[in-house]
């Protein structure tokens, strides 16, 4: 079935041709007996006979990827009671308890990072939580701290910390992450909101205003008053309302002074794990105005505090400045008007009259008709560009991928020639690898008003980058880390098979006949006479499928 007049086929910009394609993922089709029934009455889902293609599709928006393990719970369980088994799983191993009981709390790592990345790729890779692990990922790249802004004592602990933050409010509520991502002593570092002072009218002092706009701009409600649906709300004019003013953030500001870390002590990293507290010599005791609030004069600081957030977290830009976001980071670069809506909705209301549910929302985003429907014939008309960071984890927990040191060393993939081109927390500011809103100029989706925030960190390098270091790490692993190709290995003597095998894992079976005939005949090529050589098609297979456009671009 073609795309429909509304439903335009995109080619994507470029480096993959256009043979790549990607746009809004609320295109037509006739769709899956999954998104069917969910659009009814979700439900429903836990009747429903899921199809492996079903199955790992949820599982690649979810969870990374798919195993055969988990598509086998997702058809046993339904989506909507595996999410709930998710949510259910208990949080493993915090990350700074990891660090201080191998030992790192020693002055030598006073300022540095050693060992965080390391315990970060334990549970992007093995942490069973793996829905938790991907909404972490999620809002690490909205609520946004990097390892290069973080110059303070014990800064890989302070990091730790902060990826444990994330996990204990994932599956919260969006007021208790936005205070606790506030009071976070990496937050406070790497947004300046720690040690903020009162003006000082005889020195000329004022209020650092970093957080104060960052926190509206980017964790928040955005540049422009939104409608539901994500779309921005006009004036008598046809233009754009501006969200806040000069005088907001000035506001703001003052509500943001007189914050510290917690006792502090240059030989322990405890205070990394604490949240800032008031130093009220510091703080702004006048009025303060901002979002239609006012903290009247001499308020406690920790009260007007917890007045701005409330403000904030009530405005009502958040649940479609936000849902879109997570759509975006789970499931497809330009969602449609009624899917943004949908999840707004749902995030101003989980059923029960509470805002900001973030479990609630996951079902909305995971569950919706939208991300679960399967794509009709010839139909390419929606998807996102899979960042890197997705596709090395994705294919690390594909493959069953071990650390037998226990040290987990993939260290940072920052390099854009000879690795990922992004790394988890190394974001190069606070307006993440990409922007939430980038379209791709000079292209088919620019020329259409397509965002697809991933391809602004892809380019001719990153692209052959990619296909470099797939091909060193699906054969020879990372560093100590080791790939389980058995079940593969008991198929590469039929190529065609392996390939359908390895296709519905990585892809859920989304490859196009053309592209499975290329990659079986490059795969049939070799000779499966050997241990050697049927090591070597099962190599061929998973790096081929890993480059190939149709796996790339996510439907």
């Amino acid at each position: 079935m073609s795309p429909s007049p509304a439903e335009p086929q995109l080619s994507a910009c470029a480096p993959w041709g256009a043979a790549a394609l990607l746009a809004a993922c609320g295109g037509g089709g006739s769709g899956s007996q999954l998104g069917a029934d969910s659009a009814k009455d979700g439900s429903t889902l836990l009747a429903l006979a899921l199809t492996d293609e079903d199955a790992s599709r949820l599982l690649a928006q979810a969870a990374f990827g798919a195993t055969d393990p988990h598509i086998d719970r997702v058809k046993a369980l339904g989506a909507r009671a595996w999410l709930d088994e998710q949510f259910a799983i208990p949080r493993t191993e915090g990350h700074y308890s990891t660090m201080l009981s191998q030992g790192l709390a020693v002055e030598a790592n006073l300022n540095g990072f050693n060992g965080f990345e390391n315990t970060v790729w334990r549970k992007l890779i093995a942490s069973p939580d793996v829905l938790r692990q991907r909404m972490v990922l999620a809002l690490s790249e909205i609520f946004v701290v990097s390892m290069q802004g973080l110059p303070v004592p014990w800064r890989g602990f302070v990091m730790a910390a902060y990826v444990d933050l994330l996990e204990t409010h994932a599956f919260g509520n969006y007021r208790q992450l936005l205070e606790a991502v506030t009071l976070s002593p990496a937050m406070g570092v790497y947004l300046n909101m720690r040690g903020n002072r009162k003006a000082n009218a005889a020195t000329g002092r004022v209020p650092d205003e970093n957080y104060a706009r960052e926190v509206l701009q980017l964790f928040s409600v955005g540049l422009v008053e939104l409608n539901l649906d994500g779309s921005a709300r006009l004036d008598g004019r046809g233009q754009p309302q501006e969200t806040y003013s000069q005088d907001t953030i000035t506001g703001l500001a003052r509500v943001f002074t007189g914050w510290d870390h917690d006792r502090f002590v240059r030989t322990d990293p405890g205070h990394a794990q604490r949240p800032m507290v008031v130093n009220s010599a510091n703080h702004e005791s006048a009025e303060k105005r901002f979002l239609g609030t006012t903290v009247p004069a001499n308020t406690p600081a920790a009260e007007g505090l917890a007045m701005a957030l409330d403000a904030i977290a009530q405005h009502p830009n958040v649940g479609p400045f936000i849902g879109r976001q997570l759509i975006q980071r789970l499931v497809c670069s330009h969602p449609s008007a009624a899917y943004v809506s949908r999840v707004a909705a749902v995030f101003n209301n989980n059923g029960q009259g509470v805002r900001g549910d973030l479990q609630a929302v996951l079902r909305a985003v995971l569950l919706d008709p939208e991300a679960s429907r399967a794509p009709a014939d010839g139909q390419n008309s929606r998807g996102m560009l899979r960042e890197p960071v997705v596709r090395f984890v994705q294919w690390a927990r594909t493959f069953g991928v071990t650390s037998p040191t226990g040290l987990w060393n993939v260290g940072n993939l920052s390099d854009p020639a000879t690795r990922l081109g992004q790394s988890p927390f190394r974001a190069p500011s606070v307006f993440n690898f990409f922007r939430p809103g980038y379209v791709p100029p000079n292209s088919a989706l620019g020329e259409q008003g397509i965002t697809a925030p991933e391809f602004q960190i892809t380019n001719e390098s990153t692209v052959v980058g990619w296909a470099n270091f797939a091909q060193s790490f699906v054969a020879s692993g990372v560093a100590e880390l080791r790939p389980n190709y058995s079940a593969e290995l008991a198929l590469a003597s039929d190529a065609p098979a392996l390939v359908r095998r390895v296709a519905l894992l990585l892809a859920a079976n989304a490859l196009s006949q053309d592209t499975l005939a290329l990659i079986t005949q490059a795969v049939n090529s070799i000779s499966a006479a050997t241990a050697a050589g049927r090591n070597n098609r099962v190599y061929a297979a998973v790096h081929l499928v890993l480059c190939a456009p149709e796996y790339l671009i996510q439907i």
